[in-house]
């Protein structure tokens, strides 16, 4: 897989996390670096892990689909990205306080990284690598929710939906391009 798509694919799953990450800024108000880390490393690691996750999991089914992994690919991107869209634009922000307790930070990172382990799978289907995305992957939405948490703290969560829109859009594109491949027409 080229660096550019892994990128792209970090960088969309990260809008989950950096919408909440926002929220989190405003509810904490003056953010110090301790604050933006542990929000960045909760989002990061479990962003990193459910890739590592569905990977195998789509490695254990990958001989019953072999011939039909663009189309898993595909629909599960598409999936993703599409509810992406639709939360963004349904703008339903959900009310979330300045706590970073391991209870609450924990459903977070959790809900928030969902769609990489809908990923992972994807990529077992159609490149048979995940060390290197899943690595990106974790690091990107780690810097990215670290701003996300500054940036809330000084101007609110006004980019929230703006972000989870961009993210859906760019896994649906990726997913485009899966099944463009599988096809032969790239």
């Amino acid at each position: 897989m080229d660096p550019l798509t892994i990128i792209l694919i970090a960088v969309g799953l990260a809008m989950d996390a950096f919408a909440v990450s926002l929220c989190k800024g405003l509810a904490i108000g003056k953010v110090r670096f301790p604050q933006a880390l542990l929000v960045g490393l909760w989002f990061g690691v479990f962003q990193a892990l459910m890739p590592l996750i569905g990977f195998y999991l789509g490695q254990a089914f990958y001989d019953y689909i072999s011939d039909y992994t663009h189309w898993v690919a595909f629909i599960l991107l598409l999936l993703i990205g599409a509810n992406m869209i639709k939360e963004a634009l349904a703008g339903g922000d959900e009310e979330l306080d300045g706590n970073l307790g391991v209870g609450i930070m924990f459903l977070l990172a959790v809900a928030t990284s969902i769609d990489a382990l809908a990923v992972g799978i994807s990529l077992a289907m159609e490149t048979g690598e995940i060390f290197v995305p899943a690595t990106a992957i974790g690091v990107i939405t780690m810097a990215i929710s670290m701003v996300g948490v500054y940036l809330g703290g000084m101007i609110g969560d006004k980019f929230g939906n703006k972000a989870e829109l961009l993210g859906g859009t760019i896994l649906i594109l990726i997913g485009t391009k899966f099944l463009l491949e599988g096809l032969g027409f790239l």
